[in-house]
């Protein structure tokens, strides 16, 4: 599968987890704990310690994601602009699939 020239970074298997930490850090800067939340009540899909830590980690080494500085032992988070073009690019890809997909369910 080839992906636009717009969007060459692959995120591999981190694809799913990393487009829904980039939603979530969309609204505003969050730690671990809230990110896992906020991610539950917008797609029901529980990141366990593991796979959200090594999403993040990911993120932060390709530039989508900054650590904010932090008063306690939490974590902030919060997207950077290069984080803001890549989610806004899957998510136009995601919406484009799921009308074309509900399209054709009308017509089944």
């Amino acid at each position: 599968m080839t992906r636009p020239a717009t969007e060459p970074l692959d995120l591999g298997r981190f694809e799913e987890p990393a487009i829904l930490i980039l939603t979530s850090l969309l609204e505003q800067p969050r730690w671990g704990y809230a990110i896992v939340k906020d991610v539950e009540a917008v797609s029901g899909v529980h990141l366990g310690p593991g796979t959200l830590y090594a999403t993040l980690a990911r993120l932060e080494a390709r530039g989508l994601i900054e650590g904010l500085p932090s008063s306690d032992r939490r974590r902030p988070y919060r997207i950077t602009g290069a984080g803001l073009a890549l989610v806004r690019g899957r998510l136009e890809r995601m919406r484009a699939v799921a009308d074309a997909g509900l399209s054709r369910l009308a017509g089944a």
